[in-house]
């Protein structure tokens, strides 16, 4: 049975009516059309595809040359579980973009898709270069009762946002009291990290989001509070190869935004809507592969290695060092990433590489010692990011590491955020950019990312973050007024 017929039978057997056809812009935004069920179904909607509006997606087409089309990837299609609705009832399908004109586009993939364009030809070098890549995302985000961006206050204490109870900092939220939680309690600031139920008051929500995901075919390995106040989530899945993993990530941010709506939440990914608390990053594992992930070849993996790290390895991280300012920028899209990157909230603003350490930038997990588990983490990234960019951008950095054969030099083992700047300055210790503008510059300078990401998403993409720079530096802030109003 070829994926068309698949993705047929499976629309079929579940009485779908509605097909959500998915795929992303630049920014990292899920983009989302509906088309009934019956054109994959009795048409030719696998196989053809669906035109539609390029220039009205940001960064890919001009108003004359808008017409494109998006092509499914029937092997993607996956009913939505939480809807029982027989008019409702739907599906997902991711796609990639193709240039207008003939059978899917003339067969052309457009250099605008982030999924078809950048993600696939990534993963096809890896390939030629004999290895295949998976990563892990471990994705945090928090969940809020309400936000009212109108409402803005900079106090501390007067609980103007939160997750599921009282918390420190914008944007205001509908307050829960002390006295209304379980137990009269409340979870501080930084000291959230693995709370139970009670005090946790998200678990239901997320064993709920597991469950869907796992029908979706996202299998979560585990969840938990995170360390911000009260709100802040984390739930895993298993490591998957590039398109499929940002496939997964905006399947998730489907099912979180969702099924918080359900309990009538917001599910936010932005990195840093606390004052003086965590942040949400997404800390993401890469190991690469000699045949089939798993059941090949681990080729990071070294028994004899203190670290079980082989050379190839060192290689893979010391591109991710050589790169890592660069790379910032597609890891780390948005204004709000950059108070995230922050020395204090445990933010990897440090460029080295240790194992075990997580106040380096990139560390090399020990928890056990078979070949399955050797991989390294760059902790990076955030959850606002475009994850077939990022991802893209992580493989093609510790690709030029390998090919280059660039040495990371020796893992220091201290806690990087307690260094002072002389020693810092011993061990040849970088910080990642502070400000979106400057992740901007080093992108301009790194020909291997540039390249990564093509002519025309270089242009577009980099256009956006100036527009946005832009428009963040005109806006005067509450905090402004609060500040300097007195001046």
């Amino acid at each position: 049975m070829t994926s068309h017929e698949a993705g047929r039978q499976k629309l079929k057997d579940a009485n779908v009516k509605n097909v959500l056809c998915f795929f992303s812009d630049l920014r990292g935004i899920l983009q989302s059309f509906t088309i009934p069920a019956r054109e994959f179904i009795e048409g030719d909607a696998y196989e053809t595809g669906i035109g539609f509006d390029g220039s009205s997606i940001r960064g890919f087409k001009t108003i004359e040359m808008s017409d494109m089309v998006w092509v499914p990837d029937a092997s993607t299609t996956t009913v939505v579980p939480w809807i029982d609705d027989p008019i409702q009832r739907s599906a997902i399908v991711f796609g990639d973009i193709y240039e207008a004109f003939g059978e899917k586009g003339g067969g052309v993939v457009s250099d605008v898709d982030p999924r078809g364009y950048v993600a696939k030809r990534t993963m096809e070098k890896a390939e030629k270069m004999g290895y295949r890549a998976i990563f892990g995302p471990e994705i945090e985000y928090f969940v809020f009762e309400s936000v009212d961006p109108a409402k803005l206050e900079y106090d501390l204490w007067v609980s103007p946002a939160g997750g599921k109870g009282d918390s420190w900092g914008p944007p205001r939220v509908v307050p829960q009291s002390p006295e209304t939680r379980p137990g009269g309690t409340i979870l501080r600031p930084k000291e959230a990290y693995f709370r139970a139920p009670p005090e946790d008051t998200t678990n239901d929500y997320r064993n709920e989001v597991t469950h869907y995901l796992t029908e979706m075919g996202v299998q979560v390995e585990y969840h938990h509070h995170e360390v911000a106040t009260a709100g802040q989530v984390e739930l895993d899945y298993r490591p998957r190869e590039a398109v499929s993993c940002g496939d997964a990530f905006y399947t998730y941010k489907f099912a979180a935004r969702n099924i918080a709506a359900k309990y009538g939440w917001i599910a936010t990914f932005m990195p840093k809507p606390l004052y003086l608390d965590n942040a949400s990053g997404m800390h993401t594992h890469v190991s690469l592969w000699e045949g089939e992930p798993f059941k090949g070849q681990n080729a990071f993996f070294d028994k004899d290695d203190e670290y079980r790290l082989s050379q190839l390895a060192r290689y893979f991280i010391g591109g991710l060092i050589e790169h890592s300012k660069a790379l910032t920028i597609l890891c780390c899209p948005t204004v709000n990433s950059y108070k995230r990157l922050v020395p204090g909230f445990e933010a990897p603003i440090n460029i080295s590489w240790s194992p075990r350490n997580r106040s380096a930038l990139v560390r090399v997990p020990l928890y056990f010692k078979n070949s399955k588990a050797t991989r390294c983490e760059y902790r990076a990234v955030d959850p606002s990011c475009n994850p077939y960019l990022a991802f893209s951008g992580i493989l093609a950095a510790g690709l030029d590491g390998i090919k280059k054969k660039i040495e990371p030099g020796d893992p220091l083992r201290a806690d990087m955020y307690e260094l002072t700047d002389e020693e810092k300055k011993k061990y040849g210790i970088g910080e990642l950019p502070t400000t979106l503008r400057d992740a901007l510059d080093h992108l301009t300078t790194d020909e291997v990312l540039q390249k990564t990401l093509g002519s025309h998403i270089y242009e577009a993409f980099t256009g956006l973050k100036i527009e946005e720079w832009n428009q963040y530096c005109l806006y005067v802030t509450p905090w402004e007024i609060m500040k300097y109003l007195d001046y």
